[in-house]
């Protein structure tokens, strides 16, 4: 069964109505009126309820789906799919950041291992080549939803043991030792996702994913982590606030 919406559209504003409706779905997702797994108000339906052409309403729709919200099923209809996780471009983790968006932190551990550091490694974490580092690669989870990929180089003497990650953030982990990430380096991007890729973050094959590499320093100045991390772009976005001169 549907989810009836309380949906008003302007006719006098410049905005399209098929702009104004998906806003109004939109909304009403991400306050929480509609949750994931409800059904959305067929196209038809909604056309005749809001005395809108078949076009208008397909688009609004298909709007949602394009961003990740909706999700048509044969036979069932369409759904609402988990919201995106929008990340504030700041210093903090990703754990973090899903705790405080409510969100229900998983870690899924892929790999822990001590080898020396390789030439690009060495070099964003102020090492010599062959200095050991220890490799973190981990796919995290939201509510128990693949969400990224993420792989950490860290010197071995500050690493946290694997184990204590499967329960806190590494930023977390990193404070306990009396580590504080004061400031870093951050460059984000875009690439397609591999067959590896894909499978773990339960994406297509070639689907777009965002990327983020950081590498962070404490409060002496001195380099401790440096991160590559992939994110489902239908998941997870980044924001930030721009100011003028």
């Amino acid at each position: 069964m549907s989810v009836p919406l309380e949906l008003r559209l302007d006719r006098s504003s410049p905005l399209p109505l098929y702009y104004q409706l998906a806003e109004a779905i939109e909304q009403a997702i991400h306050e929480g009126v509609l949750n994931p797994g409800d059904r959305v108000e067929n196209e038809i339906a909604l056309a005749e309820r809001l005395n809108l052409s078949r076009p208008t309403t397909r688009r609004a729709i298909q709007e949602l789906v394009d961003k990740g919200l909706l999700v048509r099923k044969r036979g069932v209809g369409t759904q609402v799919v988990q919201a995106p996780l929008h990340r504030q471009v700041e210093l903090t983790s990703l754990y973090d950041d899903l705790m405080r968006a409510g969100k229900k932190p998983g870690t899924t551990m892929l790999e822990y291992t001590l080898h020396g550091a390789e030439l690009e490694v060495a070099r964003e974490l102020n090492l010599r080549a062959g200095d050991d580092v220890v490799l973190i690669r981990r796919l995290r989870l939201a509510d128990q939803e693949p969400i990224a990929l993420m792989a950490n180089y860290l010197p071995a003497e500050v690493a946290p043991p694997e184990d204590e990650l499967a329960s806190r953030g590494l930023y977390e982990a990193l404070r306990v030792r009396g580590i504080h990430i004061r400031i870093a380096r951050q460059r984000i991007g875009a690439q397609a996702a591999s067959k590896e890729e894909a499978e773990l973050l339960d994406e297509q094959l070639g689907a777009p994913l965002l990327t983020m590499q950081r590498t962070a320093f404490d409060d002496t100045g001195k380099a401790v982590e440096f991160g590559k991390h992939l994110y489902r772009a239908n998941r997870y976005s980044f924001e930030t606030t721009l100011v003028g001169r």
